[in-house]
């Protein structure tokens, strides 16, 4: 089949908003090219269970694309209009199962060497779509915090080292009462600017008992139940007959929250959100740090959160792989260096990824070696490269990196 046949009805199983999503636009999907469409509607078919920050972007392609002359569209997708499409591809239904048919399409255009021009294709079509549809001013600077090494007694090595060439190094903190001191911040925020899932807590370990009303809250123990439910069907699957990696990835991603034992009543958004933390990371079914240094790559890659505070804990020891996939060894080892390493480079990955979001120029970062002196604070109004011996604790460090 091809864009130019669809019809209403075939949005049918759709979840509600994003089948009115695709009937209010069916003209312009129609006129998209095969090559590209199937890639917009994965992000229609998910417009349900979209952050707002998606459902915003999703909103502006689509008015953007909707006020494109017929000439204009033809300009804009004449390169997804050039690639060659298999015919087992367009007798695929990319309609309802459009993830499916992107995957083949890639595997399609790698045997055929169309993938490279298929990538310059794609990234010259969102540097365009960026340029013709401006986002909105933020409410507030956006602010970052790690915050490192749990039950770590001492460390001698250098810590921030990525960090400290962007922002001050301080080295006199009072530790004393840091983390209700920052979640307490974050709080405050929430109420500054309580729009949904602005404002994050995740906990590699489990979550801190502070109130923080307002605040989306994801953390590693939380997720006990869920993780275990999914190794077990990992293990069930691997065991089954000419079941390899693809394979299992295409299970994984088809499950339901309710297929791992998940309340999606309570957050359907948060609930398969979290659902994909676990069956699309790699590692964070089984490694604290992993897991929360991938929640916070997608918790603003997704949410594009005003705040968020990842606390990183101590993780189990190496094993072997299918020891630790088999979840045989409940009382393992925690590596608190090894944690304290990993977390550190997670602090950094968080800036990094911070720093890709709009207002960037104008956003917070600070990390903290939990319990100890030590922290980092990025910002536009603090010195490079340097130090500071100024004592003080973290909620006046946190108003001072703010200006």
């Amino acid at each position: 089949m091809q864009p130019r046949d669809l019809q209403a009805e075939q949005f049918g199983k759709y979840p509600p908003q994003a089948r009115q999503v695709a009937a209010a636009h069916l003209q312009l999907l129609r006129q998209l090219p095969i090559g590209f469409l199937p890639s917009l509607l994965r992000q229609v078919k998910e417009y349900d269970f979209k952050f707002p920050a998606e459902r915003a972007s999703i909103d502006r392609e689509l008015t953007c694309l909707s006020a494109l002359s017929a000439p204009q569209l033809a300009e804009w997708f004449k390169g997804f209009e050039a690639l060659k499409i298999s015919p087992a591809l367009e007798r695929f239904d990319w309609v309802n199962a459009p993830s499916q048919f992107v995957e083949q399409q890639s595997a399609y255009l790698w045997s055929t060497h169309q993938l490279d021009a298929f990538r310059d294709t794609a990234t010259a079509y969102g540097a365009r779509l960026r340029g013709d549809t401006p986002t909105e001013p933020l409410p507030m600077r956006r602010l970052g915090i790690a915050v490192i090494g749990q039950e770590v007694a001492s460390y001698d090595e250098e810590l921030f080292h990525n960090l400290r060439p962007h922002g001050t190094y301080f080295h006199q903190i009072r530790p004393e009462g840091g983390l209700d001191l920052l979640l307490g911040a974050v709080a405050e925020r929430a109420k500054q600017s309580p729009q949904p899932y602005a404002h994050w807590y995740v906990d590699g370990g489990e979550s801190a008992a502070v109130e923080t009303p307002g605040v989306t809250r994801v953390s590693y123990k939380s997720l006990e139940g869920t993780r275990t439910a999914l190794l077990n069907f990992m293990q069930e699957q691997i065991q089954k007959p000419g079941m390899g990696p693809e394979e299992l990835r295409t299970r994984l991603a088809e499950l339901e929250p309710r297929d791992a034992g998940m309340d999606a009543a309570a957050d359907p958004v948060l609930s398969r959100f979290e659902l994909k933390l676990l069956t699309e990371g790699s590692g964070t079914q089984i490694f604290s740090t992993t897991f929360a240094q991938w929640t916070a790559r997608e918790a603003l890659r997704r949410a594009q959160p005003l705040t968020l505070l990842v606390r990183f804990a101590p993780r189990q020891r190496q094993r072997p792989m299918n020891e630790l996939l088999a979840n045989t060894q409940t009382d393992a080892a925690a590596d608190l260096i090894g944690s304290l390493v990993d977390a550190d480079m997670g602090a950094y990955y968080h800036w990094i990824n911070q720093q890709r979001l709009d207002g960037a120029n104008e956003a917070v970062f600070i990390a903290w070696f939990e319990g100890h002196n030590q922290a980092i604070a990025v910002g536009p109004t603090l010195a490079r490269g340097v130090q500071s011996g100024s004592a003080m604790d973290l909620g006046q460090l946190m108003k001072f990196a703010m200006g």
